[in-house]
């Protein structure tokens, strides 16, 4: 496979440091990898036409550039250094500074060599999930891995972060279905919370076929997205008719101190901008969605953290389990070295370790 990055006119940044970002990704993902200059929106349609997937396309601040994003191949992902709108109907990554580029190459990599179905479980463009079914068929129904990302709630993070574990689910004989949702900088906490869950409860209609088992799922949230998890999985456990059984929730380095990392100002003001205000102004928020608030959830629960990520997550983390289990409830605390992505990394030991504890309990 050989991937071209395509750097637009008038893009401000260094050309020498985007290819060695390009070859040190290609060579993770064992592809190879081309960066070109594009001088006109005509010479970056001349090089897609050209090139064979996948392509990444850095369009630059031009209008008639711009103008491209999302009617060229499909295969094709648009990324912007800047903070841009989302523009409808384009794979369209945006707002996470040059390393941003490299999530790019990842997302255009895994989406061609393992298509997902993608299917809306709501009108708004934020309203979908990517299913993956198991690579290997088996007669019996898939248990689901529903996937919740993170990126401290943050509109410029999506759902690509959790492609590479998506895959690796699959793999292991999963389906996999990886969310997105509405973020609260553009929509506020509600829809946030509302499309976690109206995301889950697809999953019973998607389990009509008999391909999937809506009373064998786990759940896993990265960061922000340990968060929502142990949120939802708190809900379910507390409504009369849940739409899944949660047989797991898995925290992959969660934010699960929602009220002591606002005092912290954790993710320079994260939780405060999320929520839309401080423990104080909104009690009612903080009540619900704060899982040091929420225990017991009353469903089991695997709690995952990298050493080197930062103090405070591993503080918040070691904490957490150590008021779940006060509080009656089952939960492990999984504790070994790696940062805050290593978790979501499939080829890091803490990832093994992790699949290794999931696969014993839900196969138990």
């Amino acid at each position: 496979m050989r991937l071209t990055v395509v750097l637009g006119p008038g893009l401000v940044a260094d050309h020498a440091l985007l290819a060695s970002l390009t070859a040190a990704t290609c060579a993770e993902l064992d592809v190879t990898g081309r960066v070109v200059t594009a001088a006109s929106a005509d010479e970056i349609r001349s090089l897609l036409a050209a090139a064979d997937p996948p392509t990444v396309v850095l369009p630059g601040p031009t209008p008639e550039a711009r103008a491209l994003i999302g009617a060229e191949p499909q295969h094709t992902v648009w990324y912007d250094p800047t903070v841009e709108p989302p523009v409808p109907g384009a794979v369209h990554l945006a707002g996470r500074g040059l390393w941003g580029v490299a999530w790019a190459i990842r997302h255009a990599v895994h989406r061609l060599r393992s298509p997902a179905t993608r299917i809306a479980y709501g009108p708004h463009p934020d309203q979908w999930g990517d299913l993956r079914l198991p690579s290997s068929p088996s007669a019996e129904a898939a248990p689901v891995a529903v996937l919740l990302h993170g990126g401290f709630w943050r509109s410029i993070w999506g759902a690509d972060l959790m492609d590479a574990v998506a895959i690796d689910l699959a793999g292991r004989g999963y389906a996999s279905w990886n969310m997105e949702y509405r973020r609260p900088d553009r929509h506020g906490w509600e829809a946030t919370t509302e499309d976690v869950a109206a995301g889950i409860a697809a999953l019973r209609d998607l389990a009509g076929d008999g391909s999937l088992d809506a009373d064998r799922v786990v759940i896993l949230g990265h960061s922000a997205g340990g968060q929502l998890a142990l949120r939802v999985a708190a809900d379910l456990a507390a409504g009369e008719r849940a739409p899944v059984s949660v047989a797991l929730v898995v925290s992959l380095a969660g934010v699960l101190d929602l009220t002591e990392g606002e005092r912290r100002n954790l993710g320079d003001g994260a939780i405060t901008e999320a929520l839309g205000g401080s423990p104080a102004t909104a009690p009612r928020r903080y009540a619900e969605s704060d899982p040091m608030l929420r225990l017991p959830i009353r469903v089991p629960a695997l709690l995952v953290q990298g050493t080197e990520d930062s103090l405070d997550l591993v503080d918040a983390n070691r904490r957490y389990a150590g008021a779940a289990r006060s509080a009656g409830d089952d939960v492990r605390y999984l504790e070994q070295s790696g940062d805050h992505f290593a978790v979501i990394d499939p080829d890091s030991a803490i990832w093994q370790a992790t699949m290794t504890a999931v696969g014993r309990h839900v196969d138990s």
